[in-house]
């Protein structure tokens, strides 16, 4: 039977490993989590952020490579606007206060508020430059910061970086089962493992009786979890000072514990024996 990969739907493990990309001889990263979601606007990027403070606060080394090159918005919660240098063996990612990697289009941009007019091929190799070509030196783990969607750009990094699993961000909208299910599909069909999914914009609590207020409705997203047989990490409130935090570009300030389960769901998985 013939094997049609051309896609980039091949589902075997062993095609997949002959897309893989070598990192920076200066890297040493010992797990690769990806970040990602079925569409746009669920806060894939506020995950992304609390992981990496999360455990860079317990003691681990952590970075962020920005996939997201039509949207970043690393840099600016972290505070960070200064451009990335580099010598003959690769770039330099810059760090956070704390001592957090990052890597985004818009530490390379002119102006951060360039518009970045390309098309997929391009977008996909930038991303592959920020894996192949970044110092980014000893990390425990590298949150990777993926662009909505399954188009060129996931793919790519599907494809191209070893990852060790993938989390998906959702939301409370009717659309959830479709949202989750689309960003499963496309990481099982790359034999990817799926850790689990968080529901950002969960509830509001209200500032006067501490009541939960559901403002889309009732949520699915247990049932949908439980359909593709992956845990329900975490649920994340609609919380003001989180977005404060973000704008001020002082994300490192963050103190809630909004994320405690996927934090020790990735230490027992990678780290805990």
């Amino acid at each position: 039977m013939s094997h049609d990969c051309q896609a980039g739907t091949c589902s075997s493990k062993e095609t997949r490993e002959s897309f893989l990309e070598k990192p920076n001889q200066m890297s040493k990263i010992k797990k690769v989590i990806g970040i990602a979601s079925g569409k746009g606007g669920v806060g894939k990027s506020f995950v992304t952020g609390m992981l990496a403070v999360s455990l860079n606060k317990k003691g681990y080394k952590t970075g962020i490579l920005d996939a997201d090159i039509t949207g970043p918005s690393i840099p600016k919660m972290f505070g960070i606007s200064q451009k990335v240098h580099a010598s003959e063996l690769g770039i330099f990612p810059e760090k956070t206060k704390n001592g957090i990697n990052i890597m985004s289009i818009n530490l390379i941009l002119e102006k951060e508020d360039d518009p970045v007019i390309w098309r997929g091929p391009i977008l996909a190799g930038t991303v592959k430059q920020f894996w192949t070509d970044v110092m980014w030196g000893e990390l425990d783990f590298l949150f990777i910061d993926l662009p909505p969607g399954t188009g060129d750009v996931p793919l790519t990094v599907f494809q191209s970086i070893p990852l060790d699993g993938i989390i998906i961000v959702t939301s409370p909208q009717e659309l959830v089962s479709l949202i989750v299910k689309k960003a499963y599909n496309m990481a099982a069909s790359m034999n990817i493992p799926v850790l689990g999914t968080v529901e950002n914009m969960s509830y509001l609590k209200c500032p006067d009786c501490s009541k939960e207020i559901k403002l889309f409705g009732e949520s699915k997203i247990e049932e949908t979890a439980k359909s593709l047989n992956i845990p329900l990490l975490d649920r994340i409130p609609i919380e003001p000072e989180i977005a404060s935090l973000a704008d001020k570009g002082i994300f490192e300030e963050l103190k809630s514990n909004y994320l405690d389960n996927t934090v020790k769901t990735i230490e027992e998985k990678f780290i805990k024996k």
